[in-house]
């Protein structure tokens, strides 16, 4: 049941990584599951990569969470608070979280609070599915997930 409220924030999931390469698809897993619970005003996109299209959609949110998978960071997934970077530099193959804010905060005067979520997976190889521990990461990653988004949006677990 979703609580009435005219100041709800409208929400942003940005889940990337590349499910053809085992665990490194969390991010797009994690998204995927959050889109299905259908909740309005929290919107879904799951690319392979950040790129710099991707600075206009987190404009038009008032709050981010981005979700990778992580290679070493702590189990089962961290969470940390994102700030928009110092200066802009990238290239076409890499662009991080904080990069993006800051081109959004630049370009479009716009910043909104934004979270990573790092996801601990465990195999990286050329192959789908998850590692049996990622998995179990990625459950509790979604749960948390699911409550913090909820409790941004007015929805009652």
């Amino acid at each position: 049941m979703r609580a009435v409220d005219l100041k709800t924030p409208k929400v942003l999931v940005l889940g990337y990584g590349n499910p053809g390469r085992m665990d490194d698809g969390l991010g797009p897993a994690a998204a995927a599951r959050i889109e299905r619970l259908g909740w309005s005003g929290v919107a879904i996109n799951d690319p392979y990569q950040l790129s710099l299209e991707d600075s206009i959609d987190i404009a038009e949110h008032d709050v981010v969470w981005f979700i990778d998978a992580s290679k070493t960071g702590s189990t089962p997934f961290e969470e940390r608070r994102l700030t928009a970077a110092g200066h802009i530099d990238f290239d076409s193959h890499h662009m991080n979280p904080e990069t993006l804010l800051a081109i959004a905060s630049r370009y479009c005067d716009k910043t909104p609070e934004a979270w990573l979520i790092e996801v601990r997976g465990y195999e990286f190889d050329f192959c789908e599915g998850f590692s049996i521990r990622a998995q179990d990461n990625l459950e509790q990653a979604v749960a948390f997930l699911r409550r913090r988004i909820g409790e941004r949006i007015g929805v009652l677990q």
